[in-house]
């Protein structure tokens, strides 16, 4: 499996666990805020970076609809990555078994994407994320939340 090969089937994935595709990246959101998956490709070598972006609805008094702006934005409010354990699955310089890729793909959506997305769809659960270490909210940020 090659990188592009890749992305295809990260997209099959994302989709069968209810992401909607935009613009190059999928997406779910709700009334509090949009969650953004957006594979970036390396300059530097074979491997992508996974960028979790959660945009809060009502934050500077603005709402988020899944536009290119939004999609593509470098950073979300709060902005949040693969965890290591998932790095290796992303990096096409390191050899593994097409199967076992596949399997950990839909594993770091099972046990990351999916819990930590849901999570991030309510301002609760954003919050829940920020006590815990799983994300890091400016001060900015979390006014807005409050």
């Amino acid at each position: 499996m090659n990188s592009k090969e890749f992305k295809k089937r990260f997209g099959e994935v994302a989709k069968a666990n209810e992401f909607k595709n935009a613009f190059g990246c999928w997406y779910k959101e709700s009334a509090a805020s949009v969650v953004v998956l957006e594979l970036r490709k390396s300059n530097f070598g074979d491997y992508y970076q996974l960028l979790i972006k959660i945009f809060i609805q009502g934050a500077f008094e603005s709402t988020y609809a899944p536009s290119k702006d939004v999609m593509r934005s470098s950073l979300g409010h709060i902005t949040a990555n693969e965890t290591p354990e998932y790095k290796n699955i992303l990096d096409f310089d390191v050899r593994m078994e097409d199967d076992i890729r596949r399997e950990c793909l839909d594993k770091l959506f099972a046990d990351h994407i999916v819990p930590f997305t849901d999570r991030a769809l309510s301002r609760g659960g954003i919050m829940e994320l920020a006590n815990e270490g799983e994300v890091f909210i400016l001060p900015a940020v979390k006014q807005e939340l409050a």
